[in-house]
């Protein structure tokens, strides 16, 4: 029963968020945590803040405007002090050329007491790096912007 109540916890999260409100996702965050999502690019780094968090979901929505995302699958293990999470989610958005941006991403999380803990997410780079090409060259400079980093 818990992890089915976990899961539909992240289907919940994702569907908030692809309705525009992000910052429920962040609320969801502990007090000391470690997000990364890997690459080289303007959406790429670790962040280990509220502060630095939002930045990144600011910049997220302001290179991919209107994003939806469909959840795929959802895995959960483990008891409520020490539960892994994974994810398979399929992002959808328009880009300024009016191409569509179609991509799929895992997570791997960790969540302690219902308070995300660790997320670590690996998008397929390839046709992420091109459509931020694509989005520059539509001249949004952002899209070719320094990862969103901090350190605690």
């Amino acid at each position: 029963m818990y992890h089915r109540i976990v899961a539909n916890k992240v289907r919940s999260a994702f569907d908030q968020i692809s309705a525009g409100h992000w910052e429920p996702m962040i609320a969801g965050m502990a007090t000391e945590f470690s997000y990364r999502f890997y690459g080289d690019h303007a959406l790429s780094g670790e962040r280990h803040t509220i502060a630095g968090l939002r930045r990144w979901w600011e910049r997220s929505v302001r290179l991919f405007p209107n994003p939806t995302f469909d959840v795929h699958e959802v895995i959960v293990a483990g008891a409520p002090w020490s539960t892994r999470i994974a994810t398979r989610v399929r992002i959808h958005a328009t880009l300024p050329d009016g191409s569509i941006y179609d991509n799929v991403f895992m997570q791997n999380m960790r969540m302690s007491w219902g308070r995300i803990t660790e997320i670590h997410t690996l998008e397929d780079n390839v046709v992420l790096e091109n459509a931020l090409g694509r989005i520059a060259g539509a001249g949004v400079t952002e899209a070719l912007a320094e990862p969103i980093t901090d350190v605690v």
